[in-house]
């Protein structure tokens, strides 16, 4: 294995993964010659972004769960330099590079690795666990072909959750049937090169199935990918579904609450809600680069860089609220660092610097384009409308007091 050195009673070898401030190193026991795999961050990197509250959160997540198709942390080691999880080591790789070679998996195999990862994230929800980072990069496969989820750095704990409208368990759930999507179709639902146009896609149900699907596998993933999380299928609707039965192992999966509300499985067989905008399924594969997809929104969502208002892109924050509710936030948000807003129309203001109106030289007009995703979420969109960047380039002082009030209230 070519060890280099040794972490508490561990022999550290290889780098098997990388991120941006940690890399997964493969290890060994000393004392009982297991093989287990490190996640070794960088504590100073960690506290210089100010992550280390969401170090602990996923130490403090990983503990709580114990799961077969969940990676066990067996320990914490820190150093003056370094925090460790000593945890499973995962001999299969991620479910990701399965996909890349094979691009779809049959229905046996798909509903397999379904079945696990629904098991997995139910029991997550039953200890107050939500994820939100469910894709096939997370997703590790052993060498008995099990699905194992990994990687709960943006994992959130019910007890810490400041907004009553966010709802982690739905969240997890949409994750879950993008990715029934993809073992199934080889692509992914959702897909664009415009952040603005995906969530549109996502929130008036665009994709298109390819031809090979059947209808109770059509009407799963219909049920999941609901943009609305109020009639989204909960998990108890997806392990009653007819399709997924046949894979049922009662004995491997924890029983469901009394409480849990049952939905009717929708009864439509037909693909026409879904093509809007049809395209060959070569074609939703192709030059995917180009493309924001769906996993990649759940990440940007908790984007807060003001970087692009100075290079006249756009900003971008997810709101858990309905529009109008998000439009008075930005108002108080204007009100509390003397900014003024005004309504353009139904879904567009301009914020301005009270102080500079009546200097229209100087002026400068910042555009908040607000995009509802679902009844009870939208997207606030921040740009650049009139006026020149240069004076706030070099003292961002009201922009920035404005974000991050905005941040605040929202």
């Amino acid at each position: 294995m070519g060890f280099v050195e040794s972490i508490g009673r561990y022999r550290v070898g290889r780098t098997i993964g990388a991120g941006t401030f940690a890399k997964v190193r493969l290890a060994v026991d000393a004392d009982t010659g297991a093989t287990v795999a490190v996640k070794v961050i960088d504590k100073r990197m960690v506290i210089r972004n100010n992550l280390m509250y969401q170090v602990k959160r996923e130490i403090t997540a990983m503990k709580l769960l114990n799961h077969p198709n969940i990676v066990k942390i067996y320990e914490v080691i820190a150093t003056k330099t370094k925090i460790c999880l000593v945890m499973e080591y995962v001999s299969g790789g991620q479910l990701s590079d399965k996909l890349s070679y094979l691009k779809r998996l049959d229905e046996k195999e798909a509903k397999k690795y379904f079945y696990q990862l629904i098991d997995a994230v139910d029991y997550c929800h039953r200890r107050g666990v939500y994820h939100r980072d469910l894709k096939p990069e997370n997703l590790l496969v052993d060498n008995q072909g099990n699905l194992k989820v990994s990687d709960f750095g943006l994992s959130v704990l019910k007890k810490v959750i400041q907004h009553k409208s966010y709802d982690g368990a739905a969240a997890d759930v949409w994750s879950c049937g993008v990715i029934l999507f993809e073992l199934l179709a080889g692509y992914l639902p959702f897909q664009d090169c415009s952040l603005t146009n995906l969530y549109r896609r996502i929130s008036r149900d665009q994709f298109v199935f390819p031809q090979w699907l059947s209808v109770p596998q059509k009407k799963i993933i219909i049920r999941i990918l609901d943009p609305s999380p109020i009639t989204r299928a909960k998990i108890s609707d997806i392990f009653d579904n007819k399709w997924l039965q046949d894979h049922s192992n009662p004995s491997a999966r924890i029983e469901n609450d009394d409480d849990c509300d049952v939905i009717e499985e929708a009864s439509t067989d037909s693909d026409s809600s879904h093509n809007t905008e049809v395209k060959e399924a070569e074609e939703m594969t192709a030059e995917t680069d180009r493309f924001i997809n769906a996993f990649q929104l759940i990440a940007r969502c908790s984007d807060l860089d003001l970087s692009g208002l100075f290079q006249e892109q756009k900003t971008k924050l997810a709101s858990p609220h309905p529009v109008q509710e998000t439009f008075d936030k930005i108002k108080v948000a204007a009100k509390d660092v003397s900014m003024a807003v005004k309504r353009m129309n139904s879904s567009l203001v301009e914020i301005q610097d009270s102080k500079l109106l009546p200097r229209s030289n100087l002026d400068l007009t910042l555009s908040a384009e607000v995009i509802k995703v679902t009844p009870a979420h939208c997207v606030v969109e921040v740009s650049k409308s009139t006026g020149d960047l240069r004076s706030y380039k070099e003292k961002p002082i009201e922009l920035a007091q404005w974000w991050t009030a905005v941040c605040k209230l929202i």
